[in-house]
């Protein structure tokens, strides 16, 4: 299995810190955002390669960083030849950007750059692999509704089946959101290249292809606990500085821009989001 870490994007929302570095190479806790994903891909023996795609605005700190890694897996940090926001391949564009690149025939682990959570991949590459050679998305409870439009809104069924799938609705119905991480089967990744072969408008959105997808196959959603951190903006880039490496975080804070929380449950504080 391959593991493709999504790197590529522009991070506008970010400037000024991120208009001459790229998002997944700024710190939380004198850590780079990506050797936490890094640190996550290690601890599976299924893993044998780590691709990194980039842009060429940003590929020499990428090539830097890869250098300082010492893993027992390749890293591979792959150029996508964009150079500017307007230009962008998006998220589907990379992936099959680097399938033809590379010529992949293995199993592919995708995670978006810019995602931090603190559960482990064991349990969700196990479920990937009992329910092959259909693809799984990572799905997470933000609790908010109000603030689930933000994102892709998923449906499951009781097989853990995605049954239905909203891309950014503006009224949500469901505070179960799509992350991005997917595992696509190797049998599946022909599908990549016939989506963007579609004439149908913009569509390298990575939510409209799981849309497009669920219709094509039967995908499958593994449902992630603990917390999870899409780093968007700088309220939320801020908010993970303060609270990710925390070991008890304020779980549930006031009220506050950027901020999702989690209620109490029985069994303590389950975890917060930050949209």
């Amino acid at each position: 299995m391959k593991a493709l870490i999504l790197a590529a994007g522009y991070a506008t929302r970010l400037y000024p810190l991120t208009k001459q570095f790229p998002k997944p190479l700024l710190k939380v806790e004198k850590r780079p955002i990506i050797d936490y994903i890094l640190d996550k891909l290690q601890g599976l023996s299924d893993i044998d390669e780590i691709m990194v795609v980039t842009n060429s605005k940003f590929i020499s700190p990428f090539r830097q960083w890869a250098k300082t890694k010492k893993t027992q897996r390749r890293i591979e940090i792959i150029d996508d030849l964009t150079r500017n926001h307007t230009d962008r391949r998006g998220a589907i564009g990379d992936m099959l950007f680097v399938l033809q690149q590379k010529r992949l025939q293995d199993d592919l682990l995708i995670i978006g750059g810019d995602n931090l959570f603190d559960s482990d991949l064991n349990d969700f590459i196990s479920f990937a692999k009992k329910n092959r050679p259909h693809p799984v998305i990572g799905v997470y409870d933000i609790t908010d509704l109000s603030h689930a439009s933000k994102y892709g809104i998923v449906k499951l069924d009781a097989k853990k089946r995605i049954v239905d799938f909203k891309e950014k609705p503006k009224v949500a119905k469901s505070t179960l959101v799509a992350m991005c991480l997917y595992y696509f089967p190797k049998e599946r990744l022909n599908l990549i290249k016939e989506y963007l072969n579609l004439k149908t408008g913009k569509h390298d959105a990575s939510g409209l292809y799981i849309d497009w997808l669920r219709k094509k196959v039967t995908v499958y959603g593994f449902l992630f606990q603990g917390r999870w951190y899409d780093i968007g903006d700088h309220h939320f880039y801020h908010s993970v500085k303060e609270n990710f490496t925390k070991k008890h975080p304020v779980l549930y804070p006031p009220h506050h821009i950027g901020m999702v929380g989690t209620p109490p449950s029985a069994a303590g504080w389950t975890g917060v989001h930050y949209y």
